[in-house]
């Protein structure tokens, strides 16, 4: 690989996923309308994404369809409403659901055989302390017939060698792809160069290194493409940046910045204008201070998101004190 603008993000085997109602979902309990669903899955389709995390395979006993949206659960049915009969192979787009472990996800029985399902790819996410289980799930998935992924989160929060051990237990599963999963937006360039290397280390050429960046320190996007300049040929974006509270790195720019001409930015930025840019009206998401200092000191989003949604969203010093106290 090359180093010399603008190849270097030419490489036909680096591909993008959208997980805009996947992780965006986590912002309105998944409940996206199908014309919503219908209209992101027609712009992955025409911008030539290779991959659409449609939303999660979780429990409907932990998050009951009462109070969740239908992309919590992502049963067949639902998928086919907005779908079709999909194919990959005929498109060009996989279709990917996330499953968590630690209980969350039934999914001894809810992940049905791949040859049943429009769905092409499971994402399982743990944290490093459920690395046993989450093996469990990549065998399990792999059996029937899907494609798999790791995807462990927070991983600025654990140390080196609890990365290297739960990166040596994954090598050995049949998950294609390893993901750099930054869940506090807390990483540098620095850290990111670290981890790419690890991860690339552990894959040894039979894996691939994917990223996904949320937006706090307002670094998504730089570290993307840090991480694909070190290697990584997987990298995860949203619709405006669409996701819990700061975000995720915004598709509409690093569908712009690579260089692939299969790529289509209209219909993306498209999509956004019909679609996402309406819901900025009912949905509060992207940088902020709160997830600015969040970010900054390795803290889970959830106070910033709390005191966002509360009484005075606005008034930074208070929530600075408040976070500065309890770091």
């Amino acid at each position: 690989m090359t180093n010399k603008a603008p190849w270097i993000t030419y490489r036909p085997e680096l591909q993008i996923l959208d997980c805009t109602i996947r992780d965006g979902g986590l912002i309105n309990n998944h409940k996206f309308t199908d014309e919503v669903v219908r209209a992101v899955y027609d712009a992955c389709l025409a911008a030539g994404v290779d991959a659409m995390e449609i939303g999660y395979k979780n429990s409907p006993r932990q998050f009951p369809k009462s109070e969740f949206g239908p992309w919590k659960h992502c049963d067949e049915e639902d998928m086919r409403r907005i779908v079709g009969d999909h194919d990959a192979q005929a498109t060009g787009l996989k279709l990917a659901a996330m499953a968590d472990a630690g209980g969350k996800s039934d999914w001894k029985t809810q992940i049905i055989p791949a040859a049943d399902s429009v769905l092409d790819v499971i994402r399982v996410a743990c944290y490093v302390s459920q690395i046993p289980e989450a093996v469990e799930m990549i065998h399990h998935a792999h059996e029937l017939g899907y494609e798999t992924t790791c995807n462990i989160m927070a991983i600025s929060a654990v140390q080196d060698a609890e990365i290297d051990q739960a990166l040596a237990e994954v090598a050995k599963t049949p998950a294609g792809t390893i993901v750099v999963v930054d869940s506090y937006g807390a990483l540098y360039r620095e850290q990111i160069d670290d981890l790419v290397k690890r991860y690339t280390a552990a894959a040894d050429g039979k894996k691939h290194v994917g990223i996904h960046a949320h937006n706090n320190l307002q670094l998504a996007f730089a570290n993307t493409i840090e991480a694909i300049i070190l290697g990584a040929n997987r990298a995860d974006a949203t619709l405006l940046g669409l996701g819990r509270g700061a975000g995720n790195c915004p598709m509409e720019i690093l569908i712009g910045f690579l260089k692939n001409p299969k790529f289509k930015q209209r219909p993306i930025l498209d999509v956004i204008q019909k679609h996402i840019l309406p819901l900025k009206e009912q949905l509060d998401w992207g940088p902020s201070i709160p997830y600015n200092l969040t970010g900054r000191f390795n803290l889970h989003p959830r106070s910033a998101m709390a005191f966002r949604a509360g009484e005075t969203p606005d008034d930074y010093i208070e929530f600075y004190d408040q976070t500065i106290s309890d770091v």
